[in-house]
């Protein structure tokens, strides 16, 4: 990772799944400063903008020491990834992609933005966590180390867990329950008490898939023959 706060983004692997990991050798973070990367007594960084305006711009150079050295660690050919508002939106499938990869050079910017020429130059992929800005990139790159490494081999214990979870096959994921079997008058629905591990497999593919209706229709694009009828099915009910 390249951040003016590592020490931020090093956090994450002092507590769970990613502690874990990190434990366990199934992660490995380093981190390059920019500070380190100047020549300058005052460890320089950020630059009024050219044109005018509020707020500093950080430095190309800087920048582009603490890329170039990352890659010598790692490899030339390591994709850079910049958290920037202006990237593509962070979700599942990229999680994946990324998980897939040998290793991943994470910018997390600072102040009003990065000099454009390191973005076009330097940066092979701009990743947005969604349409908010955040004081600098260090929470959006801890979320996409935590979205990441929970998806290694072995971060989960079974591998199969992170496989039923939402955003998967672009579905919601189905709802938990846990005892008592009934809270405040609501009952677990009986199918999961049935011991029926095929009924309960049918019940939360229905689930996920109403799920997914109900709260994020946009997810749902192509839907088979058997999907339809149990959307139909359910807007009947809910009709009656």
């Amino acid at each position: 990772m390249v951040s003016l706060l590592p020490d931020m983004i090093r956090l994450i692997t002092q507590y769970g799944v990613i502690g874990r990991a990190s434990d366990e050798k199934l992660l490995s973070l380093s981190s390059y400063n920019p500070r380190d990367f100047t020549s300058d007594s005052y460890h320089k960084v950020d630059d009024k903008s050219y044109g005018g305006g509020p707020g500093m711009v950080m430095k190309f150079e800087p920048l582009k020491l603490a890329i170039n050295t990352a890659k010598k660690t790692l490899s030339d050919d390591c994709p850079v990834i910049l958290m920037s508002p202006q990237g593509k939106p962070f979700n599942q499938k990229i999680a994946r992609r990324f998980s897939k990869l040998p290793a991943l050079i994470l910018v997390a910017g600072r102040y009003e933005g990065v000099d454009e020429r390191l973005v076009k130059n330097h940066i092979d992929e701009e990743i947005s966590l969604g349409d908010f800005i955040l004081s600098g990139g260090e929470i959006a790159t801890m979320a996409v180390i935590d979205s990441v490494v929970r998806l290694l081999p072995g971060t989960l214990g079974d591998d199969e867990s992170s496989l039923d979870e939402s955003f998967e096959n672009n579905l919601l994921e189905y709802p938990h329950y846990t005892r008592p079997e009934e809270v405040d008058g609501h009952s677990v629905p009986e199918v999961l008490l049935s011991g029926n591990h095929e009924a309960i497999k049918l019940w939360r593919a229905e689930q996920s898939l109403i799920r997914t209706y109900e709260k994020r229709p946009e997810l749902l694009d192509e839907l088979t023959e058997r999907q339809k009828k149990i959307i139909n099915k359910y807007k009947q009910l809910i009709k009656n």
